[in-house]
C-alpha cells in the first residue's frame, strides 16, 4: 500500500507539472483562436482604438492572473509538501518516560577530626609495606 501511495503522489505531481506547463500557451492560443471577439467585447480600451491595444490588456491581465495563482499554489504545495514529510506514516505514541535509577540505601563517609592526635614521624618512618 506504502507503494501504490507514492505511485499516486508522483503521477499527481506529474500531471500538475504538465498542466502547470500548458497553462500560458493555451492562453496565448485562446487569445490568437478569440481574439476578434476578446477585442469586440473583453478588451478594457475598445472604446478607445487610438491605443490600438487589440485585446493585448485582456491577455496581459489574463497571464498576471495566471502566475499569480500559480504562485500562491506552488507556495501552498510547498506548505502541504512540508506537512507531508513531517506526518508521512509516523505515528505519535506518547508514552510514560522510562528512567531506570537506582537509590543507595546507606552512604559510608570516613570522617578524620583535624584535632585528633597524631604522630607526622609514623607516617613518614615505617617498615616497608609488601
Amino acid at each position: 500500500m506504502k507503494g501504490s501511495r507514492k505511485q499516486w503522489m508522483a503521477m499527481s505531481m506529474l500531471t500538475l507539472m504538465l498542466v502547470k506547463a500548458w497553462v500560458l500557451p493555451l492562453l496565448y492560443l485562446d487569445f490568437e483562436i478569440r481574439r476578434d471577439y476578446i477585442v469586440a467585447n473583453l478588451c478594457e480600451n475598445r472604446d478607445k482604438p487610438i491605443l490600438l491595444c487589440n485585446g493585448k490588456c485582456y491577455l496581459t491581465k489574463k497571464v498576471k492572473d495566471a502566475r499569480e495563482k500559480e504562485e500562491r499554489q506552488a507556495e501552498n504545495d510547498y506548505l502541504s509538501h512540508l506537512l507531508f514529510q513531517v506526518m508521512d506514516d509516523k505515528a505519535l505514541v506518547f508514552s510514560p518516560l522510562q528512567v531506570s535509577f537506582e537509590l543507595r540505601s546507606f552512604v559510608h563517609y570516613q570522617f578524620n577530626p583535624s584535632l585528633t592526635a597524631r604522630n607526622p614521624a609514623s607516617d613518614i618512618f615505617h617498615p616497608p609495606l609488601v
